[in-house]
């Protein structure tokens, strides 16, 4: 797996995959009472959250600082590839504040760049850049 040139571990998994509804609907009363209903398909802004937990998919705090280098720049569109080989036009989510979680599993006051951490990503798709 990939975000842009940063190597992912291919067991993040994609935690919110099947909450996306691809439909937008709004309802409201007209003056005599009846239902009014809209919909329309949505073209992107699907969340993609990836998360390993705290027992899988861990990285090097040397992938966690690239991430961080990456999530500075403001409207970077990215491509996510996932294992499978779907790609997606992502950015970062930073709609319910930080967009990248990290935990070291051993806490150390000092790491090195190949200390582990569990990682939480989180992105939304776009339409791709022209």
């Amino acid at each position: 797996m990939t975000l842009d040139s940063i190597t992912l571990p291919d067991d993040l998994l994609w935690i919110n995959e099947f909450d996306w509804n691809p439909v937008e609907q709004s309802t409201d009363r007209s003056l005599t009472g009846g239902l009014l209903v809209q919909e329309q398909s949505k073209s992107h802004g699907r969340s993609i959250e990836l998360s390993g937990g705290e027992d899988a998919a861990w990285v090097s705090r040397s992938v966690v600082l690239d991430l961080l280098a990456l999530s500075s720049i403001a409207n970077k569109v990215m491509t996510l590839t996932l294992p499978d080989l779907r790609q997606y036009s992502v950015i970062f989510d930073r709609s319910a504040g930080s967009p990248i979680e990290a935990r070291q599993i051993l806490p150390y006051a000092y790491p090195g760049g190949d200390h582990h951490y569990s990682l939480t990503l989180r992105l939304l798709t776009v339409e791709p850049s022209q």
